[in-house]
């Protein structure tokens, strides 16, 4: 990757009590990439904008296929969990404010949500990407990324999934098919390339 990216955020996905060790969704490895996440929002948290993944009230409160997803997944409903297993990890949510919080409910952070107009209001033209998970709620993202138009730089060593293959998978894709909208950089990089 080439030139000092300008005008960015670092978006960062999904890093919640629900994914972190002990939680429904426990994403086993998150621990293992948060110390490299805490310090890319702690460089610049005020150009740091996390999402969370806020599930419905209970299965008859989603809609589509939303609704039987949430029927096996029922103890993921706000009706059954914690209250602060979709908070974000404390390692993170230090930074907010002044990091943004913007709330989704399905697997792209822009679906359905104010992150796109939240973005284009400041001149955002650059996602730099970090979170869980590579292969689910991160791709999801960036793809929608991708086609609003943003520039998108995904931070290889700053993202988790439960599935090794899952995410393995993912990052060949990536680097196989996506080469013209997508960058991947690993964190001690990003320093020398992203400067406010």
């Amino acid at each position: 990757m080439d030139g000092v990216i300008e005008e960015a955020v670092h978006l960062c996905v999904d890093m919640q009590r629900i994914f972190a060790k002990g939680g429904i969704w426990e994403t086993p490895w998150m621990e293992r990439v948060l110390p490299t996440i805490a310090g890319i929002a702690g460089r610049y948290p005020e150009r740091t904008v996390f999402t969370r993944f806020i599930t419905p009230q209970s299965p008859e409160a989603a809609s589509g296929q939303w609704r039987p997803y949430f029927e096996r997944w029922r103890a993921a409903t706000r009706q059954m969990l914690g209250a602060c297993q979709l908070e974000l990890v404390p390692e993170l949510a230090r930074y907010a404010p002044p990091a943004t919080i913007i709330d989704k409910s399905t697997y792209s952070a822009f679906f359905g949500s104010p992150l796109a107009r939240f973005l284009q209001d400041r001149n955002v033209r650059t996602v730099i990407v970090s979170g869980a998970e590579t292969d689910v709620c991160v791709l999801s993202t960036v793809l929608d990324a991708v086609n609003i138009g943003f520039r998108v730089i995904l931070v290889e060593d700053a993202l988790c999934s439960s599935s090794d293959a899952g995410h393995d998978a993912l990052m060949t894709m990536y680097r196989m098919r996506f080469t013209e909208q997508i960058d991947l950089v690993k964190a001690e990089c990003l320093s020398d390339i992203w400067r406010i």
